[in-house]
């Protein structure tokens, strides 16, 4: 069952990639425009991405107007997030806006630590309100026009309590939440809602991580994933399916055989 419309052909599209300098959204960025998108990508580290949008736009045949455009952006500063949406807004209708910013580090409720509880919030989850907040109003504008797409990063993280997941897990959990209270809300005024579920994704996000990731991707192989979900409109994109699908059976448990069944998976 199709939830969305199809993206299957990306020339003359354009696409906001939040949180893209590195990891899935890097690759992600790479492939859409490889298909012919204009990628617009944003994230703190504005020389990565730079060196990223000129090594891309060289490419291109003298006069050719650039199709990777780097716009530095710290998704924690709402007012900044708002200037950004509205510099995007203005080179044309937008195709697809990707939130995929994120951190992660191991906290347990021996170890609490308040900060690094806030910074995940703040980065995972609220940054992603502050570009609803930013560009909704103008989807909902375009859309009689221009249908658009939302799309959300979560994971896997999200689908329940798990150790060392006390700060990260419940921003992913609220990820998974909020798209689909959007896709509810949105899906009949002409703009899509995905969710993104990876399982563990080879990125500098999981590479402190000193436990075996079963399932481990590629960045790449992650991005053909979320392009081939997006292309059969799918609302919930998961992978790679031989551990998702394990998660989603976890999920489905009742608590007196879930957190026997985590102990004796993790040893924690």
């Amino acid at each position: 069952m199709a939830f969305n419309p199809p993206l299957q052909n990306w020339h003359g599209k354009t696409v906001w990639l939040i949180g893209a300098s590195t990891g899935i959204g890097l690759s992600l960025a790479n492939a859409l425009l490889a298909r012919g998108a204009k990628v617009i990508n944003s994230a703190r580290k504005a020389q990565a991405l730079h060196s990223w949008a000129d090594a891309f736009n060289t490419t291109l045949k003298t006069g050719t107007p650039p199709r990777a455009i780097a716009l530095p952006l710290d998704v924690t500063d709402g007012p900044a997030v708002k200037d950004a949406a509205h510099t995007v807004m203005q080179q044309g209708p937008l195709d697809l806006v990707l939130y995929c910013a994120g951190y992660f580090k191991e906290v347990r409720a021996t170890d609490f630590d308040l900060q690094e509880v806030l910074r995940h919030e703040q980065i995972n989850y609220v940054g992603a309100l502050h570009m609803l907040d930013a560009l909704l109003p103008s989807l909902l504008k375009q859309s009689a026009a221009v249908p658009s797409h939302i799309s959300l990063v979560s994971s896997v993280a999200g689908f329940r309590g798990l150790p060392k997941s006390l700060a990260y897990g419940p921003t992913k959990a609220a990820l998974i939440n909020l798209a689909e209270t959007l896709y509810l809300d949105l899906q009949d005024r002409g703009i899509a809602v995905s969710v993104i579920n990876p399982g563990f994704v080879d990125t500098p996000l999981t590479a402190p991580n000193e436990f075996p990731m079963p399932g481990l991707i590629t960045a790449d192989v992650a991005a053909e994933e979320i392009i081939k979900g997006w292309s059969k409109g799918e609302f919930e994109i998961h992978f790679p399916k031989r551990f998702t699908h394990v998660m989603k059976f976890l999920r489905l448990l009742p608590h007196r055989l879930y957190f026997p069944a985590i102990r004796k998976m993790t040893g924690l």
